[in-house]
């Protein structure tokens, strides 16, 4: 069964930065576009970043382009975002996900002095 875990969250102050990493099992990680997308307090679903699946495309939301990358490692059938230069505004709960179908159980960044 697809299985996706997301990790590397924590608090960080602004301006700092994380790596989130999903690793995932039970498909051909190297076949399929991965996807980013984050739930802040109180609000819906953001979309973040895609990539597909051989890592040559990146897209970005504009809210976290130039600050964010997205990138894959498909030896290790990994899923990562590095996230620089954070703001408050960045602080959610951050989803991997396959498709619309499958997600991970998420990962907390939280963005506080």
């Amino acid at each position: 069964q697809v299985q996706l875990v997301e990790s590397g969250g924590g608090l960080v102050q602004p301006g700092g930065s994380l790596r989130l990493s999903c690793a995932a099992s039970g498909f051909t990680f190297s076949s399929y576009a991965m996807s980013w997308v984050r739930q802040a307090p109180g609000k819906g679903l953001e979309w973040v970043s895609d990539i597909n699946s051989g890592g040559g495309s990146t897209y970005y939301a504009d809210s976290v382009k130039g600050r964010f990358t997205i990138s894959r490692d498909n030896a290790k059938n990994t899923l990562y975002l590095q996230m620089n230069s954070l703001k408050p505004e960045d602080t959610a709960v951050y989803y991997c996900g396959r498709g619309l179908q499958y997600w991970g159980q998420g990962t907390q960044v939280t963005v506080s002095s």
